[in-house]
């Protein structure tokens, strides 16, 4: 595939991740995240409550709640639960991973991520270039 092809396509599932991050309910960002193998969608997430909790995700003095999800961690875990592998794809991600998703993203078989605005802390794209992971930022 050309760059210029690629870039299309990284662009297109940039959107599309951006559209699934709307349908957050955390009041303070919203993120959406798709992972995308062999051209295919094989899962979507957004950052939110774990099933079966109440969809707030901050407390009451606006803080996120420990156990909210973040939006990899939900397109990851979909996959678990799923047929499907993350080995070799690629995750489209509005905003880039912390740390302790990148450990989630780099032990599932993610090859590659590609993320629109940068977290405030830079250490999980540090990790995932160490693990090998190639790391593209694209702007939005």
């Amino acid at each position: 595939m050309s760059i210029e092809k690629r870039n299309r396509y990284d662009q297109a599932y940039l959107r599309i991740a951006k559209e699934w991050g709307d349908l957050s309910y955390c009041r303070r960002k919203r993120v959406g995240a798709i992972i995308v193998k062999d051209r295919m969608i094989i899962s979507d997430g957004y950052n939110g409550t774990p099933s079966g909790f109440d969809n707030c995700c901050e407390d009451d003095e606006g803080l996120t709640q420990w156990y909210v999800l973040h939006a990899e961690a939900n397109a990851i875990l979909k996959v678990a639960r799923s047929t499907q592998s993350c080995e070799g794809a690629t995750l489209y991600i509005t905003l880039s991973p912390c740390k302790e998703c990148s450990k989630l993203i780099h032990q599932s078989g993610i090859k590659r991520v590609v993320y629109a605005n940068g977290y405030r802390d830079d250490s999980g794209i540090q990790f995932l270039l160490k693990a090998g992971v190639e790391v593209t930022h694209l702007p939005e």
